[in-house]
């Protein structure tokens, strides 16, 4: 904990100024800085530090959380006493991410639980073509293993560039758990390849998590 940050605070108390931290979950910003908008711990959460050039993560809902000479900045966070501090992904962590929008080799998606615990706060990953499955990926295609909107269990191989965790479904029991057919109907795993809507019997290709 920073000397100048305090352990606890009242709802309006400062914490810092927004040149050395950036607004977490349980703070606002008023006038150039941090304010806590609960009464509880004050946590600091200091930027990842990787060996290559500095890169951040990309909070969803949040500005890039850089000073004016492009440092990171640490993230002040305030949580009601008894409650417990935001998880984040971490390298090896399974996690549920919904399919926000397919590139041609990648589909970027929005991490909304780690393991049995759903985050407070949305982040961005991204599934890599080579990541996709474990074998034959030269012949991976994103538009055949996911869809926007697509439910997907992965795992996170790394804090990946700038903005994104690096996710995998690269094994039987990763890979899209839930999707919607192109008609809206919620579909069933038929293959490791392919779900099928049971109302219009249609199929649509997937890289399916475990099918029966």
């Amino acid at each position: 904990m920073a000397a100048s940050v305090p352990s606890t605070a009242l709802p309006g108390a400062i914490l810092g100024s927004t040149s050395r931290f950036n607004a977490g979950a349980g703070t606002h910003i008023y006038e150039g800085q941090v304010v806590s908008s609960l009464m509880g711990h004050v946590a600091v959460a200091q930027p990842v530090k990787p060996a290559g050039p500095a890169k951040r993560l990309n909070k969803i809902t949040s500005k890039d959380a850089r000073n004016d000479n492009g440092a990171s900045l640490a993230t002040l966070s305030v949580t009601r006493h008894g409650q417990k501090r935001e998880v984040l992904p971490d390298v090896g962590n399974i996690v549920l991410a919904k399919v926000l929008r397919l590139m041609p080799r990648q589909a970027i998606v929005i991490i909304q639980q780690v393991g049995d615990t759903v985050l407070q706060t949305e982040w961005q990953g991204v599934i890599r073509t080579q990541d996709v499955r474990a074998t034959e990926k030269d012949k991976v295609k994103i538009y055949e293993s996911f869809r926007p909107g697509d439910i997907v269990k992965a795992q996170v191989i790394s804090l990946g560039d700038q903005a994104n965790y690096y996710l995998s479904t690269a094994s039987n029991e990763l890979g899209v758990i839930m999707a919607t057919s192109d008609a809206g109907n919620d579909m069933v795993p038929v293959s490791w390849k392919e779900y099928k809507d049971p109302e219009t019997g249609s199929t649509e290709l997937r890289k399916v998590a475990k099918p029966n």
